[in-house]
C-alpha cells in the first residue's frame, strides 16, 4: 500500500514538559489572523481540551503540539463535554495559543439514541457554518470523525472555501452503526452514507487511518491509496512511565493486598465483556484477585447489573478519572484487559492500548485473535490474546499471571519498549507534522484563481 508516511524521519521532538494550566481568554468574533505564509490549520470534532473522551485527548494532544511549533491552529468543537451534555464552556478562547471556536448545539446528551442523533446533526449545521466564516482558501480543515459522517460535511464546505481537506478518521461509519445494531443504518439508508462518506474520502487531500487494516478498508472500498496515511494513536508515553505498586489510588480504594485486573476508559457496543465477566465468576474463590473498572460507556450498566445479579464481589467500579491521574490508573492494575469484537476490526482501533503499555503493563485482548492489535501483542510478547468464547482459558490466564510477577514484568517491559521503539506521541506527532508540510507545499503549488 502506498502512503504518505512510513517512517518518522524528520520528525520534530516534542519538547519533554508538562504543559502549564490554561488561561483561556475570551475573544471578539473577528476571524483569525493568518500566518506569514498565508495558511491556518483548523481541526473539527465535537470535543476538544478540558474533555477527557479519546477524541478530544488526541486532537488536543496534536493542536497544542502544532502550536507550540509556531502553527496558526484553530479547532472548532461544540461547548459540551462528553459526560456533561448541559455543560456550557466559552463560545470563543484561546487555550495554549490555540482559537478555539465553540458551535453551540442541542443537549440532549448520550443517554438516548434519538437525543444523540439529533445532538449529532446539529453539531454539523453549527460547524458548517462557522467553518464558513473562517476557513479560507490556503488553510488546512481535518476534521475527525465525532461526530460521524463530519467528512461529508466538511467536504460541501470546501467546495464552496476551496481548502485543502484532510479526515482523521477514528472510526468509519455507518459501518458501525450498521453492527452495532442501530436501525436504519443498513439497508438503502445505509448504502446511501456510505456513498456520502466515501465521495467525501474521495474528494479530500489526505485520509489519516489509524490501523494498517482500517486503511485497507479504505483501499477496498476505493479511496485512492496515495490518498490515504496511516498514523496511529498515542498517549502520553513521557507522563505516563512504568511504576512499581506503591501507588496512593491502591490504599484509597481499598486494594492493597489484591491482584487487579483493570480496564480503564468506555465500554462501549464495539467492546466485549462477557468473557471478563465469565472469568470473575470462575474466579470468585480467588480472593487476592480483583477486577477493577475505571470509566462509562454504554455497556457499563449491564456489566454491573450482571455483577450484581451473579452476587460478585470481585469487581470494583470506578467513574473517568481526571487525565492528570492516569499515570497512577493506567500502573494500578497488575494486569489490563482490553476488548474489540471481530466485527469491528478494521473500523475502530482501541487507543487504550497506547496507554496500557506506556505504563509497562501486560495485557489480555478480548477479541479476533487475526486482529491487528491481536498479532502485535502476540509478537511482541506483551500479553496474550483470547477470544471470546474462552472464558476458561481466559480465568486461566489471570490466575497464572497472578502468580508470576517475573512474567509479567517482562510483558510489561516488551510493552514500554515497543511504545519507545514505534509508537511514542513524538513519533505519530512527527508523521502529522510531515504530513501537514507535505499538503502545504501542495496547496502553494496550486494556481491563485484569476478573479
Amino acid at each position: 500500500m502506498s502512503n504518505f508516511l512510513q517512517s518518522t524521519n524528520g520528525a520534530t521532538a516534542l519538547a519533554e514538559r508538562a504543559l502549564p494550566v490554561a488561561q483561556p481568554a475570551n475573544l471578539d468574533s473577528q476571524p483569525l489572523p493568518a500566518t506569514s505564509e498565508g495558511r491556518r490549520l483548523i481541526f473539527v470534532n465535537r470535543y476538544f481540551h478540558p474533555d477527557h473522551s479519546a477524541t478530544s485527548q488526541m486532537l488536543s494532544d496534536l493542536a497544542f503540539a502544532l502550536a507550540s511549533d509556531g502553527e496558526n491552529v484553530a479547532v472548532i468543537a461544540s461547548r459540551q463535554l462528553y459526560q456533561r451534555a448541559d455543560a456550557r464552556l466559552s463560545a470563543r478562547e484561546r487555550v495554549h495559543d490555540v482559537e478555539v471556536y465553540r458551535a453551540g448545539t442541542t443537549r440532549f446528551g448520550r443517554a438516548g439514541i434519538i437525543g444523540r442523533a439529533v445532538d449529532y446533526c446539529s453539531f454539523h449545521v453549527t460547524a458548517a457554518i462557522t467553518l464558513m466564516r473562517v476557513a479560507r482558501r490556503d488553510d488546512i480543515v481535518v476534521a475527525m470523525t465525532d461526530p460521524p459522517l463530519m467528512s461529508v460535511t466538511a467536504a460541501i464546505v470546501a467546495q464552496f472555501k476551496r481548502f485543502c481537506l484532510v479526515n482523521w478518521l477514528q472510526d468509519l461509519y455507518p459501518e458501525v452503526a450498521v453492527h452495532s445494531g442501530i436501525a436504519l443504518s443498513d439497508g438503502w439508508l445505509g448504502r446511501g452514507l456510505r456513498w456520502a462518506r466515501n465521495r467525501s474520502l474521495g474528494a479530500a487531500a489526505a485520509n489519516v487511518a489509524i490501523g494498517e487494516q482500517m486503511a485497507l478498508r479504505l483501499e477496498r472500498e476505493s479511496i485512492p491509496s496515495g490518498r490515504i496515511a496511516t498514523i496511529t494513536n498515542w498517549t502520553d508515553d513521557l507522563g505516563i512511565t512504568p511504576a512499581g505498586r506503591d501507588n496512593p489510588l491502591r490504599e484509597d480504594w481499598g486494594l492493597e493486598d489484591k491482584f487487579v485486573v483493570g480496564y480503564s476508559g468506555n465500554l462501549g457496543t464495539a467492546h466485549e465483556a462477557t468473557a471478563i465477566l465469565e472469568a470473575a465468576e470462575r474466579l470468585k474463590n480467588r480472593t487476592d484477585i480483583c477486577f477493577l473498572i475505571i470509566g462509562g460507556g454504554s455497556r457499563l450498566s449491564d456489566l454491573q447489573r450482571e455483577v450484581r445479579a451473579k452476587n460478585l464481589s470481585n469487581f470494583v467500579f470506578k467513574p473517568y478519572q481526571p487525565r492528570q491521574l492516569l499515570p497512577m490508573t493506567l500502573t494500578l492494575p497488575d494486569l489490563h484487559w482490553l476488548s474489540l469484537r471481530s466485527e469491528f476490526e478494521g473500523l475502530i482501533v482501541p487507543s487504550k492500548f497506547y496507554g496500557i503499555a506506556a505504563a509497562g503493563r501486560p495485557m489480555i485482548l478480548i477479541g479476533a485473535e487475526t486482529g491487528e492489535l491481536a498479532k502485535l501483542i502476540r509478537t511482541r510478547t506483551c500479553g496474550y490474546a483470547v477470544a471470546p468464547s474462552e472464558s476458561e482459558r481466559l480465568a486461566k490466564l489471570i490466575a497464572d499471571l497472578a502468580d508470576a510477577p517475573m512474567m509479567r514484568a517482562e510483558m510489561g517491559k516488551n510493552a514500554r519498549r515497543l511504545i519507545e521503539a514505534e509508537y511514542s506521541m513524538a513519533a505519530s506527532i512527527g508523521k502529522w507534522r510531515a504530513l501537514l508540510s507535505h499538503l502545504a507545499f501542495a496547496a502553494r503549488q496550486r494556481p491563485k484563481p484569476a478573479f
